[in-house]
Parts: structure tokens; C-alpha cells; sequence
């Protein structure tokens, strides 16, 4: 555990496509998780020791002070570069922390995890949620446990993440999905995605947001591909991504339109929300005001 330097938490995003979002904020910087596939390990992120959790120095001041700035309360995107519920926050409450001046300044959330620490803070998102959108989102990449444990082997388990799902939606919280990435050779089969989207319909889950591929960049390539190889050995999995792939970021599964067409037709069946514009106006729903700000 570091602490590194910060002049401020909250960023303004250049628009308000993912979630509606309008500025992004990380207490942390890199993570523990130990996902394979990690954009954030990318050389452009300029942290190479991206394993090693570091805390965001005076954080909860610079944040208290930024939102003391805001003419108009934020929407914030939690979890962009960082988990925010990674092992530490279990002790630090630094993200608990950051909820309450966020309700306390009438802002929004929307926060994106791989832990099921989130149900912790409940009680705050049921606060925010009385002024402003709260969204809830879990990362589920895979629904098996045993091939989740080999591609994010730091995180809590697909069942846990799942579960997590069921109490967020059962307190009355706007929870749904990431179904991102789809990892090809992997992940890309018929059998995961239906049973990511059963088993999200099934927790209760408003909706599931999935990419059917992934990306990749300078640093985070030859992580991946190098630690691809150690998780999965005698496959060759790593040479087929360079042959299919090369040096290109996006990384689209070759069966990407026919599973988004089964992801598509599963998610109408179970009543499920998986377009980004569907799922910005049901979360934003009772906040006429705010919505207006969405599409700037």
C-alpha cells in the first residue's frame, strides 16, 4: 500500500455516454484483482506497478473540496480506472467515505465493481438514490467460477459478484450487469452469455450492458498475452489472439453479431434493459432536471 500525490478527484468526462455520466473520480489508483485482460495496465495509464493498490493522498478533502465547486451537482463515473472496492477499502472506508459527501452535495453515482464489498454501503446509495441517479453495476464476465478464477484470479467470484446483484436489487437500488469484455476463444460461446444474462434476469438485475470482444494496447497486450498463455498452457491461445489480432485495439469476438443477436433476444425475453440510451433515461427517471444535462 502507497499513497501518491493528487491536486483533484474529480474529472470532467469529454461526454456523457457511459451512464450519463459527466465526471469521473478514482480514490485508488491500480488495483489487486488481477484481471488478465485489464485496459488499465496500458502503458498511456503511466503506472507500471498497476498490482499494488496506491491511495489517493488527502483524498476525501481534494473531493470535498471539488464538490464544493460544482455549480450543479455531478454525476460521477466510479470504478473507471481503479475497483473501488478492492481488498483495502474493507478497512480504509475511503469509498464509503466519498458516498456520503456525495449525498451530502446532492450528486449522483454510478458505480462499477468486481467485489461484492458494495452491499456494505447500501444504506448510502439508498440515501443518494432519494436526489439524484444511483446506479449500481457489477462486472460479469463470465458466470463460471472455475474460468473467472483463471482470467480474474484477485477478484470475488462470479456466485458472490451474483449474489451481490440479488441484495442491491432486492434494497430497491438500479443494478444491472457489465458483460464486458467477452473475452474470444474464451468467454465467446453461447452457453456464457446466456447464462450471464439468465443469471442477472434471475438476481433481479434492471439490466446488463455487454461489448462482445475486448481491447488491446501497447503494456496491457503483453501482459495479457504472456499471462494468457500461463493460465491456459498447451493452447496456444496467445498466438491465436497475434494472428487474429496483431497490434489492433479493438479486439471484437469473431462471433460478435450472432451473439449479439442471441444477447440481444435473451435480454428482451427476460426483461432486461441493454442499450446505454434505455438504461440512461430508466436510471435518470424522476430527475427531469438532471436529464437535460445527459446529452450535452
Amino acid at each position: 500500500m502507497e499513497t501518491v500525490p493528487a491536486k483533484h478527484l474529480l474529472h470532467r468526462s469529454k461526454s456523457t455516454a457511459w451512464f450519463g455520466t459527466d465526471h469521473t473520480m478514482n480514490l485508488y489508483r491500480g488495483c489487486c484483482h488481477g484481471c488478465l485482460y485489464c485496459d488499465s495496465r496500458s502503458t498511456c495509464y503511466q503506472d507500471p506497478d498497476f498490482d499494488t493498490v496506491k491511495i489517493k493522498a488527502d483524498a476525501l478533502r481534494l473531493l470535498r473540496d471539488d464538490l464544493a465547486r460544482k455549480a450543479r451537482p455531478a454525476l460521477i463515473n466510479m470504478g473507471a480506472m481503479s475497483d473501488p472496492y478492492n481488498p483495502f477499502e474493507k478497512e480504509l472506508l475511503l469509498t464509503r467515505h466519498a458516498l456520503e459527501l456525495i449525498g451530502a452535495y446532492g450528486c449522483g453515482v454510478a458505480a462499477a465493481t468486481k467485489s461484492d464489498l458494495i452491499v456494505r454501503d447500501i444504506d448510502l446509495y439508498q440515501e443518494i438514490a432519494k436526489a439524484a441517479p444511483a446506479l449500481c453495476m457489477l462486472t460479469v464476465t463470465t458466470a463460471a467460477d472455475d474460468l473467472a478464477a483463471k482470467v480474474e484470479p484477485g477478484a470475488p467470484p462470479p456466485s458472490r459478484r451474483l449474489a451481490a446483484v440479488e441484495n442491491l436489487a432486492k434494497a430497491g437500488l438500479f443494478t444491472g450487469v457489465l458483460l464486458m469484455p467477452v473475452l474470444p476463444f474464451l468467454e465467446d460461446t453461447e452457453e456464457n452469455i446466456l447464462a450471464v444474462v439468465n443469471r442477472a434476469a434471475d438476481a433481479g438485475a434492471k439490466f446488463i450492458y455487454a461489448a462482445m470482444g475486448m481491447t488491446m494496447r501497447e503494456g496491457q497486450r503483453e501482459h495479457f498475452l504472456r499471462e494468457l498463455d500461463r493460465a491456459f498452457p498447451g493452447q496456444g491461445l496467445g498466438e491465436r489472439y497475434r494472428k487474429r489480432y496483431g497490434t489492433r485495439y479493438q479486439c471484437a469476438s469473431p462471433r460478435a453479431r450472432e451473439l449479439w443477436d442471441l444477447f440481444s433476444g435473451r435480454c428482451r425475453e427476460r426483461g432486461l434493459l441493454y442499450e446505454m440510451r434505455h438504461i440512461i433515461s430508466a436510471s435518470a427517471r424522476g430527475y427531469a432536471d438532471r436529464q437535460l444535462t445527459f446529452f450535452d
